[in-house]
């Protein structure tokens, strides 16, 4: 069956439940690990996240398996708080869904992207 890529994206949705900025910050301040998947030219032309795992969207399923060679060594197991963050909040949501898909159950997105957390006045580095 086909189906549109913003119906994939609500599909997707539906099984998160997602994070404004300011409750994704407290997700990483008690232990949850923030990923960021931006691309380098956005992490360059906005900035960083303090504290966060930058990993970019093509590696994260297998940097962030605890069961993959190549995992961060941050991927510690299938019960760890993971908040993924893209720019805008939509590329995060079918990232935190393919990372439950690996048995990463408490996988989440955070709603607006790293524009929002910015928005929010939360931490960036230069």
């Amino acid at each position: 069956m086909d189906v549109t890529v913003e119906e994939l994206l609500a599909t997707a949705r539906a099984e998160l439940d997602r994070l404004a900025p300011a409750e994704a910050a407290g997700a990483q301040a008690a232990g949850g690990l923030l990923v960021d998947i931006r691309y380098a030219a956005l992490r360059e032309r906005d900035g960083t996240i303090p504290g966060a795992l930058v990993v970019e969207r093509n590696e994260l399923e297998w940097r962030l398996d605890p069961l993959c060679p190549h995992r961060a060594e941050e991927a510690t197991g299938h019960g760890l708080r993971v908040v993924v963050i893209c720019d805008e909040g939509y590329a995060s949501s079918l990232a935190a869904v393919s990372l439950r898909r690996l048995g990463l159950r408490r996988a989440t997105d955070v709603v607006g992207g790293f524009q929002a957390w910015r928005a929010a006045g939360l931490p960036v580095m230069r």
